[in-house]
């Protein structure tokens, strides 16, 4: 049972974590877009690998390449901006709702790239979440995993909660803006029917003038 129960936690946790992989060229910048709630925790693992152009494939590492991290909130300020090494771990809390920008810029000085240089970027992106250190679990035999594994649950479901309000929110604002544009496209059309009507009344007005002077009426 307590082996089932610690399957389901994991099977939980490990489904709100988002990994991927990207590759850049070694002097290019490459930015992501995490639509976040404010007052969400995020915290991101990565790790580079350089392109060998002699044995044609990624190097399991790419030591002496450092990593610029820059995140941008909506509004445009610099929430993080810090150089790494070729693998890392960063974090950073919104305190804004609305779309994060995620850069990755390596710190090459090389004047010009090599023909073909190119990096691949693990990314781990875990939204809402402290980091589940599985080894300090294992290392306190004496606390109850079953009991810290459902702790972490609890802040899942609090982030899935903050989501669900955030995408109401998003929702609300959404059904306001439809409707304001709907209200619009009403009054416009409306306008416009009253600007074909009073220009068919002066071009009767015109023509019935114009037919009484000719005295044709």
């Amino acid at each position: 049972m307590k082996s089932q129960l610690i399957g389901l936690f994991m099977n939980l946790w490990i489904s709100f974590s988002l990994a991927l992989y990207f590759h850049i060229g070694e002097r290019e910048e490459k930015c992501i877009i995490e639509d976040l709630p404010s007052d969400t925790l995020v915290f991101g693992n990565y790790k580079v690998q350089r392109w060998d152009i002699h044995k044609h494939h990624f190097l399991e590492s790419a030591p002496g390449l450092g990593m610029y991290v820059t995140v941008t909130t909506p509004s445009g300020e610099v929430l993080l901006s810090k150089l790494y090494g070729p693998q890392g771990t960063f974090s950073f809390t919104s305190y804004l709702s609305g779309e994060h920008v995620i850069c990755f810029q390596s710190n090459s000085t090389r004047l010009l790239a090599i023909a073909g240089s190119k990096l691949r970027i693990h990314l781990d992106i875990r939204v809402g979440e402290h980091f589940f250190d599985e080894s300090a679990v294992q290392a306190k035999e004496t606390v109850d995993e079953v009991h810290i594994r459902l702790e972490h649950l609890i802040e899942q479901i609090y982030h899935v909660s903050k989501e669900q309000d955030y995408e109401r929110e998003r929702e609300e604002k959404f059904r306001k803006t439809s409707e304001e544009t709907n209200s619009n496209i009403l009054w416009w059309a409306i306008l416009q029917t009253l600007i074909l009507v009073s220009v068919g009344i002066w071009q009767i007005k015109s023509l019935r003038d114009f037919f009484i002077a000719k005295k044709l009426v």
